[in-house]
């Protein structure tokens, strides 16, 4: 008896994810923005900045490290690619499919599946998409800290991608989820890069989502001796934040009028007409009715 309830639970949660991870796959433009933005930006972030040697201090281990200024470009930017693209595909996905899921809520459809559904996709086009940016990093320079690495835009892109759930649920528009995603990561990120923000004493840098990210990522690209998990704990406190946001937000859009307002009231159903009707005799069907009396035809 005790097996039924597992076994619908764990069949609905496979659905769930495979209808999330196929809806995923059929956007055609995120596939584009893997397979192009990511290279390109890591290309043009090598070539176009010069490779004079850029002192900053790692805010993580107060060490001072000097880098190639297009190296270190490279490394910001992609992990900014990464951040973009997980938060457009998970925005994309819950904006579109906002209102089949409150269909499937409605339905009786556990709202928990659908969120665990969401999240597994997440992490499964993370995996993806910093597994393939670690190795077109790896292409022009290999971090010290490879895995390290690939850890910090895996945990940048679960931030953002949570992110991207929480605006896909609160927003209205695509256009307003987008530029809020492109602002955000704009704000973020480029307050971070070390190239402008070394020589800045400000500790509102700790307060930005991908600080945590940002810090794992220079510090495995050109330390061998920094512990940085303590910054990729940090990245997953913020996506921990972004997810029961994201959560809340989700429950709010697909909760059902009945829940908003209270229960109705059933208005009784006016009884149907019968399809017989007792028609009262006009003044012509009088005089017909006399007429018959006396012989006369109608």
């Amino acid at each position: 008896m005790s097996r039924h309830p597992v076994r619908r639970h764990w069949t609905c949660f496979t659905t769930a994810t495979r209808y999330a991870l196929i809806e995923h796959l059929r956007n055609r433009f995120a596939t584009v923005l893997v397979a192009l933005f990511v290279p390109v930006w890591t290309v043009m972030g090598f070539l176009s900045v010069p490779d004079a040697l850029v002192r900053f201090r790692l805010r993580a281990t107060g060490e001072t490290l000097t880098p190639g200024g297009n190296q270190l470009t490279e490394i910001t930017g992609v992990l900014n690619s990464v951040a973009l693209i997980i938060g457009f595909m998970m925005f994309a996905a819950t904006f579109t499919g906002s209102h089949f899921d409150r269909r499937l809520v409605l339905s009786g459809y556990p709202r928990v599946h659908l969120v665990l559904a969401k999240v597994t996709a997440l992490t499964v086009a993370s995996v993806v998409v910093a597994a393939y940016a670690t190795g077109l990093t790896c292409v022009f320079r290999v971090p010290d800290q490879p895995l390290t690495f690939a850890a910090a835009l895996f945990c940048a892109g679960l931030t953002y991608g949570a992110l991207g759930v929480a605006l896909g649920s609160l927003l209205h528009r695509e256009v307003e989820g987008m530029f809020a995603i492109a602002m955000i990561s704009i704000i973020d990120l480029v307050l971070q890069n070390p190239l402008y923000s070394s020589s800045s004493s400000s500790s509102a840098m700790r307060y930005l989502p991908s600080y945590g990210s940002m810090q794992a990522a220079t510090g495995a690209g050109f330390s061998t001796t920094a512990s940085l998990n303590r910054y990729l704990a940090i990245q997953l406190l913020w996506f921990t934040v972004a997810a029961c946001v994201g959560f809340v937000a989700f429950q709010l859009r697909t909760r059902s009028s009945l829940t908003r307002s209270g229960p109705r009231r059933l208005v009784p159903k006016r009884p149907a007409r019968s399809s017989t009707r007792t028609t009262t005799p006009g003044p012509r069907s009088d005089v017909a009715t006399r007429g018959r009396r006396h012989g006369e035809r109608p």
